[in-house]
């Protein structure tokens, strides 16, 4: 009896180990991180991705100073994507990227804002444009110009058109730019310096001025796999050049900056 009691149970646990086997073996992630201004139009890409590979996407918005960081502190990514070209290459130089897959993939503009209802409107950015007059005695919104992407934009900028120096005092500081965008949104700051496409998601700020071009680096946002990404990193990443997540990107303002591949 005590035999054929263990081949029962034998019998039981192999038929579930067989049942649940295909279950577990079908569920993929993808983890990815991405600086916290592609947050809407790649929570629509992620889901059309999902939708179309049965692979779930996990993904962590932030700035992209802290994204590469993590990465280099052995966070779990398979994906990076930064808003700037400065920290993908530091994550190369620090060995935690695929140095055969950065593709800089996205541009955007560089515009400043002000709370919806402010009487701030139709400014006109140029050399010599007093930023710091134009917020009175109300705070500047962008994240850090040392080390977050669109705060170190915000002040090239700046310094190109020299109004940097008057300005500086004037600014509140954030983590990333979505942080600058809700303190404009909330009327803690009087005025932010954010992408256009932050902007664009945001109700409760009002674009007011664009900043020329040619008054900061380009605004490029590469993509590439992690040293250690799953093998389904490359499809993902094809995916986000693909024509299908091209319109989203557009949708949100984004520019493409390559063809799409399919």
């Amino acid at each position: 009896m005590p035999v054929r009691f263990t081949s029962l149970l034998g019998i039981v646990v192999s038929a579930a180990l067989a049942f649940a086997g295909p279950a577990v073996a079908q569920e993929k992630t993808l983890t990815v991180f991405a600086a916290a201004s592609l947050k809407n139009a790649l929570d629509d890409i992620n889901a059309a991705y999902t939708a179309k590979s049965n692979v779930r996407i996990a993904a962590s918005y932030a700035a992209s100073s802290a994204l590469a960081r993590q990465i280099e502190q052995a966070a779990p990514a398979d994906v990076f994507v930064s808003a700037d070209l400065e920290w993908m290459d530091y994550a190369t130089a620090k060995k935690t990227i695929n140095e055969a897959t950065p593709v800089n993939l996205l541009g955007n503009k560089l515009v400043l804002i002000a709370p919806k209802d402010s009487g701030v409107a139709n400014v006109t950015i140029a050399q010599g444009f007093d930023l710091a007059r134009l917020a009175g005695d109300g705070r500047i919104a962008t994240g850090d110009v040392q080390s977050v992407p669109v705060g170190k934009y915000a002040r090239a900028a700046l310094e190109k058109l020299g109004a940097w120096t008057t300005a500086a005092p004037k600014f509140a500081m954030t983590d990333n730019v979505r942080a600058a965008l809700t303190l404009v949104s909330r009327g803690e700051a009087a005025l932010g310096i954010v992408y256009e496409t932050d902007a664009k998601v945001e109700p409760g700020v009002k674009i007011v001025a664009a900043f020329p071009a040619e008054s900061h680096p380009p605004i490029v946002y590469p993509f590439a796999a992690t040293l250690n990404a799953k093998p389904e990193a490359a499809d993902y990443l094809a995916f986000v050049r693909s024509s299908a997540a091209k319109a989203i990107f557009e949708k949100y303002g984004f520019t493409l900056l390559v063809q799409p591949s399919s």
